[in-house]
């Protein structure tokens, strides 16, 4: 299959590495930056390798004809990017968040089925074996009756990581901690939670990174449709390091914590098993080693299974319609600070830039 990666910043070697491990076929690279391509294929020992370089992906697209692009720029450029190579026929892989607005994720959701290309999401860490195996636990009901579930991204993130990239912490092609360094945990808490979203209030601030245009901490209660409820916490303050990614699932008959880097270790497992296993005939249990894909490997597996779903003309795994979730219900929070208000979804058209000055003054 012949690959093409559109980015080559901080996340682009989890891409190419995840292209290289499915034996695809790397014919070319982009980057606006013609010193990045030339670091970024250094880096890799693929300076002398038959690649293409490209400051134009439209060029890019038009010349190498790849069957399968991923996108892994600025988040306020991915639209954009994924509509055009949409309509040149090419299946894409988006890299978190897909859009910042949810008129550009319907876009390109619309135009994919239009075109019949394959649109997946890159929520790498839903193919973790620890949330995998307590998503089989929800699914078979292990949990009962859901209570109400959290989930903490307590990371550290100094002035030099935005020096080394001016886009990010800007509304217009970024928003904050919450679209970019926790959107991964709200994805796994909503897929965990298994409903729809009701409403949400949510408190946004920027308490250390003035330097910045969006919020540095975020912290939410969410209600669902079912009535469970659920708490967000998100930060780049932690002093001096990171902490921890955790989500908790709390229910009438099951509690789990996951934690680790990547929410990879099963730190809480509690069932009854006995009740399980009468009810659906399998034993749900966390005694495999819960390490299997280490942090940062979970786009080999996502690279996999939009491999086969192109293969196989099915849907993605992670599809931009499971991408669309995550960003609308931080759009949602972000619209909570604004107003000040409970917000309701379904959200109508919302975007990052609409929080535009937020933090001034």
């Amino acid at each position: 299959m012949k690959y093409a990666l559109i980015g080559c910043g901080r996340i682009a070697a989890r891409h190419l590495e995840a292209a290289q491990e499915n034996h695809m076929e790397v014919v070319a690279v982009c980057d606006i930056v013609p010193e990045q391509i030339e670091r970024f294929l250094e880096k890799h020992e693929l300076q002398d390798a038959p690649i293409r370089k490209y400051t134009d992906y439209k060029k890019m697209i038009e010349e190498t004809d790849p069957e399968l692009v991923s996108i892994a720029t600025a988040s306020g450029t991915k639209a954009e990017t994924a509509l055009f190579c949409i309509d040149q026929g090419v299946h894409v892989i988006i890299e978190k968040p897909i859009a910042l607005s949810l008129a550009d994720i319907d876009r390109i959701i619309t135009r994919a089925e239009e075109k019949q290309v394959k649109v997946a999401a890159c929520h790498q860490n839903r193919f973790q074996l620890s949330v995998r195996k307590m998503r089989k636990a929800e699914e078979a009901g292990g949990f009962g009756k859901i209570s109400h579930g959290t989930v903490h991204v307590r990371w550290n993130r100094n002035q030099d990581y935005y020096t080394q990239a001016p886009w990010r912490g800007t509304w217009a092609q970024d928003g904050g901690t919450l679209m970019n360094q926790c959107i991964h945990g709200i994805d796994i808490l909503l897929w965990m939670m298994d409903d729809e979203v009701e409403s949400v209030y949510g408190v946004t601030r920027q308490r250390f990174h003035s330097y910045l245009e969006a919020e540095d901490l975020g912290v939410a209660v969410v209600t669902f449709k079912n009535g469970a409820v659920a708490t967000i916490e998100g930060s780049v303050n932690i002093y001096p390091k990171n902490l921890e990614e955790t989500l908790y699932l709390f229910g009438e008959s099951g509690t789990v914590k996951l934690g680790g880097k990547s929410m990879s270790d099963i730190e809480v497992w509690e069932f009854n098993e006995k009740e399980i296993m009468a009810m659906k005939g399998e034993e749900i249990s966390a005694s495999e080693e819960s390490r299997d894909i280490p942090y940062g490997k979970g786009h080999i597996s996502l690279f996999a299974d939009m491999a086969d779903a192109i293969k196989n003309d099915r849907t993605p795994y992670v599809d931009a319609m499971e991408g669309r979730k995550a960003v609308e219900l931080i759009l949602a929070i972000y619209k909570s600070q604004k107003t000040g208000q409970v917000v309701t979804l379904p959200l109508k058209d919302f975007s990052t830039e609409d929080m535009r000055g937020e933090f001034d003054g």
